[in-house]
């Protein structure tokens, strides 16, 4: 069905692509994760491991990942995001120059068709990254403007204010944040937009499973991303589009322009809870409820739940390296509603600080790694594996405290109550909420009674109702 626009509206009886709501999702930047195909090096490149800065190349590939998709099967991975991977200049590529080519550095398009074939052996689903607002300074097209101004057969692409085209102090043509090498896309031209979805289907053919749409409220007020979905959806209704969203995701999680959005505010209501100290339970639970009315009903499940990403400092950082506070704070997110998402190395205690600390290489000397993380982690994808009312369930607030919450999720065929306790010191507190009700607890795989529930310090029991 079409509305006058000739935009696809969505139907609320199909609440977007279902594999989601069971999908625990992995996120790689490229560039970091593995190198092997040291053939297709980037000049200069830096030894594996090196400091991670805004402008050096460690040599991370397609091959890299492809090689590595056993690790990511063990930690029970089903879906993987990948950071831009079109061509560009940077390591972190959201300055594109082609959108039509794989990036060679990368391994080009044969790596990329071979990471598309074995993550789907793996029963992977692989989603790459649509940066659409603004190309590269770099890009051909606007570099055809620098030098021929309003000759151009590109000047309309872009959004000019003055020639000659200059980026320094302020760039006097529209930009990302005021960045001089990201060049605002004009999308309101038709031909720019043909030439942009005319990529979308391209690596749709390919074999991709979705998109994670980068600052889109940056068009918010234009009909772009609805068209792009219209593209998409009429590919496969099953493709995935998860829009980046710092704030309320209200406007992203309708069906209209995305099925859902980067769970960036439970980020915040998680960590709030487990590590800041300035909110106890009870604010968390408010946090919580506030999130619950921002999102359409029938949506929540489709949610990217994350940790940490790309774009924010590493989780184990974030938390002063207590790893207690991780391993609480994995726990309340694969028990969430929505599909978690871990970013590459949380699982083993990679650290960082904000970008470009957070986007260090891989470790795979697995005497580095720390193993109860992993095991945790393990463990986690395993429950929500094992249990439908982890991924499928609805959930809700039974009760909270300064120090605790306890979450409900509910399914038809089960029920499980999710017990947090953020004391430091391992003080173990005793959880009351079913009188005469027993149940197990998934963690410990011990018997326990839901009026004196023991839920250890910096922890969490995962109780299963009889």
């Amino acid at each position: 069905m079409s509305d006058e626009t000739g935009v696809d509206t969505p139907r609320e009886d199909v609440p977007g692509p279902d594999w989601v709501r069971d999908a625990i999702f992995y996120q790689v930047f490229p560039e970091r994760f593995d190198n092997a195909d040291p053939t297709t090096n980037p000049e200069n490149v830096v030894p594996w491991g090196s400091p991670p800065t805004r402008d050096n190349f460690m040599g991370g590939d397609l091959p890299g990942i492809t090689r590595r998709l056993g690790h990511l099967e063990s930690l029970g991975v089903n879906a993987l995001y990948l950071t831009p991977v079109f061509a560009s200049s940077t390591n972190h590529r959201y300055d594109g120059t082609d959108y039509y080519a794989i990036d060679p550095r990368l391994g080009g398009e044969v790596a990329f068709d071979g990471l598309v074939a074995s993550a789907h052996e793996h029963g992977i689903k692989v989603v790459l990254d649509a940066v659409f607002h603004h190309c590269g300074w770099d890009h051909p097209f606007f570099q055809d403007v620098v030098k021929r101004e309003g000759e151009s057969e590109y000047v309309n692409w872009f959004l000019v204010q003055d020639f000659p085209i200059s980026a320094q102090p302020v760039p006097n043509y529209q930009t990302c944040s005021g960045c001089w090498y990201l060049p605002k896309l004009n999308v309101q031209n038709p031909v720019v937009r043909d030439h942009l979805f005319g990529a979308v289907q391209k690596w749709m053919n390919s074999g991709i499973d979705g998109w994670r749409l980068d600052v889109p409220y940056m068009l918010e007020n234009e009909p772009f991303w609805e068209q792009f979905r219209s593209v998409v959806k009429a590919h496969d209704p099953d493709q995935y589009i998860v829009a980046e969203v710092w704030e309320a995701a209200t406007e992203w999680t309708t069906g209209r322009t995305s099925d859902a959005a980067m769970n960036y505010r439970l980020r915040d209501a998680i960590l709030g809870f487990v590590s800041e100290w300035r909110n106890g339970g009870e604010h968390f639970a408010k946090e919580l409820a506030s999130i619950d009315a921002e999102i359409p009903a029938g949506r929540k499940g489709l949610m990217l739940n994350l940790l940490g990403s790309h774009d924010t400092e590493r989780l184990l950082t974030h938390v002063g390296g207590d790893v207690a506070a991780v391993k609480l704070a994995q726990a309340l997110l694969f028990t969430a509603e929505g599909a978690p998402m871990l970013y590459y190395g949380d699982e083993v205690g990679l650290t960082g600080f904000n970008d470009p600390d957070c986007r260090g290489a891989m470790p795979w000397d697995e005497s580095t790694w720390n193993l109860e993380l992993l095991d945790w982690v393990r463990l986690l994808a395993r429950l929500r594996r094992e249990h439908v009312a982890l991924r499928r369930g609805s959930e809700q607030t039974l009760s909270a405290s300064e120090n605790t919450i306890v979450r409900l999720r509910q399914h038809e065929s089960e029920s499980i109550v999710v017990c947090a306790n953020r004391i430091r010191g391992g003080t173990e507190i005793s959880v009351r909420q079913y009188s005469g009700r027993t149940g197990v607890d998934l963690v410990t795989n011990e018997r326990v009674r839901l009026d004196a529930v023991p839920v250890p310090g910096r922890g969490v029991s995962i109780v299963r109702l009889d």
